[in-house]
């Protein structure tokens, strides 16, 4: 998609959504993502919950299979919601990425 394409999009946003749109392109710039790290070795380099063995897309494919929010923080204890909004934040960021992997462990 190309810039021209979302600009009215952009300028009709509000001035907390465009801040928290600045905040989003920021983040996807630098590669950090509060609460989300990517480790080779670990969780096979997927992106996943910091400090834990929980890749995004697990969480993502769950709630594409119907779980609700209480239902992921009831059956993974260690998960608060600002990790939720963490991991469906950088889905929305990289949903190819996400995509992908859940393709690749499906077809396993």
């Amino acid at each position: 998609m190309a810039l021209y394409e979302l600009e009215s999009q952009l300028l009709a946003l509000t001035v907390a959504e465009k801040a928290q749109a600045i905040q989003l392109l920021l983040k996807s710039i630098s590669h950090t993502w509060a609460g989300i790290e990517k480790t080779p070795g670990i969780c096979g380099g997927d992106a996943r919950i910091a400090n834990t063995r929980i890749p995004v897309w697990v969480l993502v494919q769950a709630r594409n299979l119907g779980s609700s929010e209480a239902e992921l923080l009831a059956n993974y204890p260690s998960l608060t919601a600002a990790d939720l909004t963490n991991a469906w934040t950088y889905a929305a960021a990289y949903p190819q990425e996400i995509q992908q992997v859940i393709q690749t462990n499906n077809a396993a």
